[in-house]
């Protein structure tokens, strides 16, 4: 039982002892909480979140569409393994807003956009995120990342972004991606108008991500194999113009 002093107040002595006490009762039920939260965490992101198996990169001015998105990423797991042994295959699409030819004519809105794609996309090069990159404008992608290789496979120079067209395809140019049955697209949050998709992806050009050190290309492992089933039978009309 707790003693009071004259004054009717636990001596600070005593207070500690309490203290102590409780603490005794209460630290292993919050260390238990803890273990139980982070073992919660840990279970949902390794067992319970979906990973991909290939990333895609979107480079453009607008966003694309949602129903285009989707589309697309379902149609091109049809190409790829499922490499994580999860049961099945998975393509992301990243998709980063920017636009290398607005410059100083941008609205601020615009530059926000642009700053922020530009982030995100910066991070998905220097961490060897995806492979294969879908391109509004591969001459204003190259000369700022300087990050696609030759379509026979070898890798640039430092100064070579001149010659981009010998990076990338046409969307046109690949059999296999203008054959796919990507449906249409309508309204969502981000763009208001309706459309094919097949034809909306025809505007872009498609490059491989070159790998300069042991480490990229162990992050784009696999992406190989998905760029050559993606790129079967093409053959490129890019040219300086576009």
């Amino acid at each position: 039982m707790s003693k009071k002093n004259e004054t009717g107040y636990l001596s600070a002595k005593e207070s500690r002892r309490i203290s102590r006490e409780n603490r005794r009762i209460t630290d292993p039920i919050l260390i238990g909480i803890a273990v139980v939260f982070v073992a919660y965490n840990f279970i949902g992101q390794y067992f319970f979140v979906t990973k991909p198996d290939y990333n895609v990169a979107v480079v453009a001015p607008y966003y694309l569409p949602e129903d285009t998105v989707n589309a697309l990423q379902e149609a091109l797991a049809d190409y790829g393994e499922d490499r994580n042994d999860d049961g099945k295959v998975v393509v992301t699409l990243n998709v980063y807003t920017l636009d290398y030819a607005e410059g100083e004519t941008q609205t601020e809105s615009d530059a926000y956009l642009t700053m922020a794609g530009t982030t995100k996309l910066a991070t998905d090069v220097q961490g060897g995120l995806s492979s294969v990159f879908l391109l509004w404008d591969p001459a204003g992608f190259e000369e700022s990342t300087g990050s696609l290789r030759y379509l026979d496979g070898s890798l640039p120079a430092a100064d070579s972004d001149e010659d981009w067209w010998n990076m990338v395809y046409k969307w046109s140019d690949c059999p296999v991606l203008a054959g796919l049955d990507l449906g249409s697209y309508g309204p969502d949050t981000t763009q208001s108008r309706s459309g094919s998709s097949q034809e909306y992806m025809s505007q872009f050009y498609v490059g491989m991500r070159g790998a300069w050190n042991s480490g990229t290309a162990d992050n784009l492992a696999g992406g190989e194999e998905f760029w050559q089933k993606l790129t079967e039978g093409a053959l490129s009309t890019a040219a300086p113009e576009g």
